[in-house]
This record gives structure tokens, sequence and C-alpha cells, in this order.
């Protein structure tokens, strides 16, 4: 079984219809676009590039959400933040955006590593939900969704239908879309949601290992994508208990296809400093070689 596919030669322009945008608390926004051949070749991980508005000369990078390439769509969500995100949840069912992707290298399991452990915080989000979508497809995972988020999560939270071991008991609150596929879940906040556990998603992570077996703790991998303070601390947690991770990083681009290096970031390889694009050479990478120190 292969879940990353070959990148390279897949990145296209399309003239992308809007086929629906959902408005959410905490100005987040989830909006679906027709875009067949992008649906087609994603891999979670993977972001797109949207033209916002025609005056707006600078694409916006959005993480992509999840994908029917059955019926040629993608979905993102995203936070209206500045102009260009401004402009782009005034978006009306029937309009056109111009969309470049997908862009990227996309997580990468190991096929000896049966239980993933997935981290998503805030506008990290999308790319855990999109390789939870990929892992329950393939069957052969047993995956773990632990989302955190400062503002109201965007999706109902319903109690969980699984029994997760290491969890506390009073934390029950769960993504219906990802129990719909089989995939347990559970949510962090310091907001003091309902179910939600009341605390970082590391330090609830942190429990769920503590919680494991040695056999079980082995067949871990971590993958995590959101706020950079979250990912150095996902990066540490996977070093305590020696488990590979790999952080979805979140950059400042210009172009986004590699041509500006405006977003690169200092890495650690083969014993000394280089520096990587987040848009192409990225936006996953191996924890134990991002410098934490070097990123904001």
């Amino acid at each position: 079984m292969q879940l990353v596919p070959d990148t390279r030669n897949t990145i296209a322009l399309e003239q992308g219809e809007v086929l629906d945008q959902q408005h959410l608390p905490g100005a987040q926004h989830i909006l679906r676009i027709r875009a067949p051949r992008i649906a087609q070749d994603a891999a979670p991980g993977m972001f797109a590039h949207i033209r916002c508005h025609s005056a707006l000369p600078m694409r916006r990078p959005l993480s992509i959400l999840r994908t029917s390439p059955e019926h040629g769509w993608v979905e993102f969500l995203y936070k209206s933040i500045g102009t260009g995100t401004h402009h782009l949840a005034e978006k009306r069912s029937g309009e056109d955006l111009s969309v470049l992707g997908p862009i990227g290298t996309p997580f990468s399991p190991q096929q000896e590593r049966s239980r993933p452990l997935l981290l998503g915080g805030g506008v990290g989000i999308p790319p855990v939900v999109f390789l939870a979508q990929q892992l329950a497809q393939e069957g052969d995972w047993k995956p773990l969704v632990l989302m955190g988020s400062e503002v109201p999560f965007p999706f109902e939270q319903r109690t969980s239908s699984f029994l997760i071991g290491g969890i506390p008991e009073d934390v029950i609150a769960g993504m219906p879309l990802l129990e719909g596929w089989g995939v347990p879940s559970r949510l962090a906040s310091l907001q003091g949601f309902s179910g939600c556990f009341q605390g970082y998603v590391t330090e609830l992570a942190e429990l769920w290992l503590q919680g494991l077996e040695d056999t079980q703790r082995n067949q871990v991998e971590i993958f995590a994508c959101g706020p950079t303070p979250m990912l150095r601390a996902a990066a540490a947690l996977a070093e305590s208990h020696e488990l590979p991770c790999q952080v979805c990083l979140e950059e400042y681009m210009a172009c986004g296809v590699g041509g500006c290096a405006g977003c690169a970031v200092r890495l650690r390889e083969d014993g000394r400093d280089t520096m990587r694009r987040v848009c192409v050479d990225g936006p996953v990478f191996d924890a134990r070689k991002v410098n934490w120190d070097a990123i904001s």
C-alpha cells in the first residue's frame, strides 16, 4: 500500500467553482470548491494556493480539509483574519475561484506503526482530518485524533461512542465526522467547553501514551499540525517517548511553488544546518530535523 503519491508534476491551475460555504463561530469558514484534478491528486498535508479576489495579486495558502475524488470537490477550513480571507468569506455558490494545487509534501505514515496519533490545533485541524479520512479508508490502521482549539470548534461536538484508555472519563466530546469513519477522537481546550479536556492537546496525548503498554506504544507515530508552540510541544512529546513525529508547518508564503524562498525554515540534516522551503520541501517535516529555536 502507498499512501503518499509522487507529487512531481501534479500542481494544477484550475478555475474552481464554489459549491458551498459555511460560516462558523470564531470567523471560521468551510469552503467547498469543485476542482476535479486537485481532488484527485491531493494527499493529507498538502495545500492549495487560492486567489481570493481579482484585485489582490497574492494568493492565500489554505490547508485541505478533505476531498471527494469521485465527485471532484475539495474542502478547506480557514479563518478570515485579513483582507484576502475576508474577500474569500464573501464568495457564494456558483462563483469562480482560481485554485493552484495541490502543493507540498504530504504526511507519510510508516507501515510498521499501526497506531497513528493525530494532533490538530486551531487552523491546523484540516490536515489531521484529511489524514484520518485516508487512514480510515485503508482500514489497516488504528488512528486516534486529538484536537485542540481556543475558539469554538468548527463542527458540532457530540459524546464519543468510543472508550479510550488513559483518557479521563469526563473527557467525552468528539467530532461526529471522524466517529462516522470509525476513528475515535477527543477534544481539548482551555475555554471550558463541555466534554473537553481542560488543557493542551499535547497534555491529553501524554495521558493517552502513559496508558499504553510498551508494545502498544511502540506502534505509535505522531502527526501534528497547528500553532508553532503546539508543534514544538508535540516534537518534545515524541522525543520523550522515542517516537517518530511528522509536523505540518505553517509559514507566510508568497509564490507557493518554491520560487521566492520566502517561506524557508531552518532544519538540521546530516549534522549541519540547511534551509528548506515550507511550500514545496514541506509543509510536512520530520520533527527531529526542525530547528525549533529558529522558528517563532
